[in-house]
């Protein structure tokens, strides 16, 4: 007979066969004893590949325990006639009813399976004729590799979960065979007549027949809370006293969950170990009293996404940055104009576009700054259309404007001395993480504004709230810019880039601010106060370091020779008639050899030690010279891109290089204007010692004297230094353009928060926003004391600190930060729920109370927790009063009908309730265990199992019978 090896069913033998060499599952499979609880603490892992019967495409997948290599020496000790593996794992009662594992693990009790099953989720094997060729096929398959590997093929539909398969070994087979029945027939819903069946199965000739284990388990399931306060208690958003909304101040974050976290309690109760005839359980009596249970086992079921308010928070306020309206499309589109402005003259249009419009605030009150912006948008939507009320707008403004709380009779007066942020940061862990966030420091504006923008979001008007306060925001910088009024709540200094873009744009405008407020003072100083000495304030340094020297040298608030205006932009010709230092300027740069005429010196701050000028030998002084211009990133990212784009040309190396070097010439203008007479040589020695290198040598009277030169650096032709010295003219700081124009860097600023949308607002604040929810989750944690929620910080942080370092991260990842963040206020929430439940803090005794905290602990973290001391414990004793009272307060007509679909009896019903005071068991899993002896010349007998299952939704039997067999 000639056999067709290209037929479907051989090629798909073939693959099997391929596979189970290819993952080295042949012969003889061998392994150490199980241990108790390993396949709850082990690692499981699967492999799969894809193979195909004719058309139809299966998956097939290698599950297995994984387990350390057994000793190579103990497979010498292995029996001829020993039984596979698999089958020893039948009888094996150390891992009964795994709370976490696979259904075939669970059933049957086995550390390592192949499953075979349709590769699309749709597919499904139906037919009686195709589950047979199937289960031939790996029959084949098994016989012809020697795998000892349990074999199993899904049929039907996937949510049946119904498998058959096959185990081989030396002259026996384990055949895997599963009823699963919608409707539970009467005799099955007992252990006597699961018996019955089991015995009946096994089909042993021997009597009496031998003495079947028994483990037996009855699930009870508690779902009704309502005796027993959920802790949260539901903000009041229409509150608001003192700065408080709903009981949530402004600057805090709201924490907890809305609703219950947890959903329902599941108790199980086990019997691990019996033998038959020890207990009775009939239609008409049962000892299976859960109370009796050794043992006991809780797991609760967690509610499907809790509301919580911190995730709810950050959810609405991320949906912010996807918002594309403007301000003044949510607010009106002239919501920034001034009153009686509306029929400005035509010519006026062109002043309009190019000078700031000047805010109409008189007294810098919150009052009086939310009735101004009150008034423009009420003009153009109605009264009562503002977003936000007055009393919430004042208590926020308040809260970002500490200093305007202290009202004076002429204004606020005390702005001036209240400091912008001169406390040092703390050093503290949770205070720097704003650096690895490039969000803002915990305690300044930025942070306390997207807090603030959060919570309005929220609770106040939504997307118009938030552009409602950003426009008064905005006003406020508008105010205090033209009124020398520092912002509160900013580090000194320039911006740091560390923080957020916002952050830095804030701190630019102080810088502007201060500039500005310093050059005023100076102006009305000058006239008030004219001192005629030339050297300005400050104390006498010495000359051992000459960078700290330069930086006191410049200081904008230490002249007081200055006796005119700040000039912007003069003609040198005009600077010159002033001075008249043409002649100095050419006489100061020649090497001595003419007298330099007699210039009066400018902008002096101090002497530098007893250092002198090389020729004239007069003492060298330190010039007021000018701060260099602080930036924030994008403007850095924008000159480097300027410069970038000059190119390698010599014309553009050249122009660079006059770019780089604007912080350069005016110190040594200001050097000259301080230093008439001088040269290049003494500017180095003050502005870079190390470039003027001194040596001693003997001169022509053999007198040991100090030479000193420039360096080879400074030599080179064409050096920037010595180009930049004979362009620079002896002009003092307060004559020369400014390197930072406060002015205009100030309405850039103001321009760009202005044009400001709130998604572009929410953008920039949402690493703040982040920044505040996980100091807030730490907190909470703090009083939890919860190891899971620690890692999942330590996550948050972790992930944070890669996505938000960049501009423009992916929403994607956003989103991924926000769940992380929400899966630990869930946990905690949970913690809180069930501490409350089982009364923890209300425990007295010490002991009991740590107990009982360890339980919750573990409730958290693993699928299942054992009951120390079953029902007689601490937490079985809190859990049977919350199912007695559970049983109480509910109806006798919800329990007849749990009954009925239980398919208990009304005299079950009454056994049970009368007993316990449980409800009917939802659950019900039994697992009977027997050897029949093998025939001669057989030693070892073969292990049976079955498998019963009872639920409210179906009735499932899962069989392993083994028999003998002489294959192929």
């Amino acid at each position: 007979t000639r056999i067709n090896t290209f037929s479907p069913p051989n090629r798909f033998i073939s693959k099997v066969e391929e596979v189970l060499n290819d993952w080295k599952l042949i012969g003889i499979s061998s392994g150490k004893p199980l241990e108790k609880g390993v396949y709850t603490t082990g690692a499981w892992e699967e492999k799969s590949d894809e193979i195909s019967f004719a058309d139809f495409r299966f998956s097939i997948t290698h599950h297995y325990l994984v387990q350390e290599p057994s000793d190579k020496d103990g497979k010498e000790e292995l029996v001829e006639d020993a039984l596979p593996l698999p089958m020893q794992d039948l009888l094996c009662m150390n891992n009964d009813f795994p709370p976490r594992a696979h259904c075939l693990v669970r059933w049957y009790g086995l550390r390592e399976f192949v499953v075979i099953a349709p590769a699309a989720n749709n597919d499904a094997v139906l037919s009686e004729s195709k589950c047979n060729l199937l289960l031939s096929s790996i029959s084949i398959a098994l016989g012809n590799t020697g795998c000892q590997i349990p074999l199993f093929v899904q049929i039907h539909h996937k949510w049946r979960r119904m498998y058959v398969g096959e185990c081989q070994g030396p002259g026996v087979r384990t055949d895997f065979e599963m009823v699963h029945l919608r409707k539970v027939p009467n005799q099955y819903i007992h252990l006597s007549g699961l018996l019955d069946i089991f015995k009946s199965k096994i089909g042993c000739p021997l009597t009496p027949l031998p003495p079947v284990n028994m483990a037996i388990r009855l699930t009870y399931v508690l779902q009704d809370w309502q005796q027993y306060f959920w802790p949260q208690q539901p903000p009041d958003i229409d509150a608001l006293v003192g700065g408080e909304v709903g009981g949530l101040e402004f600057g805090k974050l709201p924490f907890g969950a809305c609703e219950d976290p947890i959903s329902e309690l599941h108790l199980a109760t086990t019997w691990p170990h019996l033998t038959e005839g020890i207990i009775v359980d009939n239609d008409v009596y049962s000892d299976l009293d859960p109370i009796q249970a050794p043992q006991w086992s809780v797991r609760v079921r967690k509610a499907d996404n809790p509301q919580c308010l911190l995730g709810d928070f950050l959810t609405e306020f991320f949906k912010l940055c996807r918002r594309k309206e403007s301000t003044d499309e949510i607010l009106g589109r002239s919501a920034f104009e001034e009153e009686g402005k509306e029929v400005a003259d035509i010519t006026h249009a062109l002043s309009k576009l190019t000078e700031p419009a000047p805010v109409p605030i008189h007294k810098l009150s919150v009052t009086n700054m939310v009735h101004s912006a009150k008034k423009k948008i009420r003009k153009h939507r109605g009264v009562d259309e503002s977003p936000l009320n007055n009393e919430v707008l004042n208590t926020i403004l308040l809260f970002l404007f500490p200093d305007a709380a202290d009202k004076l009779i002429d204004g606020f007066e005390s702005r001036t001395s209240t400091p912008a942020g001169n406390n040092p940061p703390p050093e503290n862990e949770d205070y720097n993480l704003f650096s690895q966030f490039k969000s803002a420091p915990s305690d300044s504006l930025t942070y306390k504004l997207a807090l603030c923008l959060c919570m309005i979001n929220f609770y106040h008007g939504g997307v118009k709230g938030v552009a409602h306060l950003w426009q008064e925001f905005v006003l406020e910088m508008r105010y205090r810019w033209e009124n020398n009024y520092l912002v509160p709540g900013l580090a000194n200094g320039p911006p740091d880039l560390r923080c957020c873009l916002l952050h830095q744009k804030l701190q630019m405008l102080n810088c502007c601010i201060e500039r500005k407020k310093a050059r005023d003072e100076g102006k009305r100083g000058s006239v008030s106060d004219r001192s005629p000495g030339d050297t300005g304030k400050g104390a006498d340094h010495s000359g051992d370091n000459a960078d700290k020297e330069k930086e006191v040298g410049k200081s904008w608030e230490s002249w007081s020779d200055s006796e005119e205006e700040f000039f912007e932009c003069l003609s040198d010709t005009e600077d010159l008639k002033g001075n008249g230092q043409e002649n100095g300027k050419k006489g100061g740069e020649k090497e001595g050899n003419k007298e330099p005429v007699n210039l009066k010196p400018e902008g002096r701050l101090h002497p530098h030690g007893k250092l002198t000028l090389l020729h004239p030998g007069e003492p060298l002084y330190i010039p007021i010279t000018q701060e260099p211009a602080p930036m924030t990133e994008d403007l850095l990212e924008e000159q480097s891109e300027v410069l970038a784009k000059l190119g390698t040309s010599a014309e553009g190396a050249h122009l660079r290089a006059r770019m780089q070097s604007a912080c350069l010439l005016s110190d040594m203008e200001s050097f000259k204007a301080a230093n008439p007479g001088c040269c290049l040589e003494d500017f180095v020695r003050w502005y870079s010692p190390r470039d003027y290198i001194e040596e001693e040598v003997v001169d022509e009277k053999g007198n040991i004297v100090i030479k000193g030169e420039l360096s080879a650096r400074m030599k080179i032709p064409s050096n920037m230094w010595v180009e930049a010295w004979e362009t620079a003219k002896p002009v003092p700081a307060r004559r020369q353009k400014r390197l930072f124009d406060d002015t205009r860097e100030a309405e850039k600023v103001l321009h760009y928060l202005a044009v400001q949308k709130p998604a572009d607002l929410a953008r920039h604040l949402l690493p703040c926003i982040i920044h505040a929810a996980v100091l807030k989750v730490k907190e909470e944690e703090a009083l939890e004391d919860i190891s899971s929620v620690k890692k999942i910080i330590k996550q948050i942080i972790s992930h944070s600190s890669k996505v938000l370092r960049f501009p423009n991260p992916e929403d994607k990842k956003l989103e991924e930060i926000i769940a992380q963040i929400m899966s630990a206020e869930a946990i905690i929430a949970r913690a809180r729920s069930l501490k409350a439940k089982f009364g923890v803090e209300k425990c007295e005794n010490e002991e009991e109370k740590d107990e009982l905290q360890r339980f919750v602990n573990c409730l958290l973290d693993q699928p299942e927790v054992s009951v120390i001391g079953a029902g007689r414990g601490p937490a079985g004793s809190v859990i049977h009063k919350l199912f007695v009272n559970a049983q109480r307060v509910s109806a006798v007509p919800p329990l007849d009908e749990e009954l009925r679909r239980s398919g208990l009896s009304e005299d079950r019903r009454l056994n049970v309730g009368a007993v316990s005071d449980f409800p009917p068991p939802t659950g019900r899993e039994v697992i009977l265990r027997t050897t029949v002896p093998r025939p001669a010349p057989y030693s070892k007998p073969l292990p049976q199992r079955m498998y019963s299952v009872l639920t409210r939704e179906d009735f499932r039997l899962a069989g392993a019978f083994s028999a003998d067999t002489t294959f192929f």
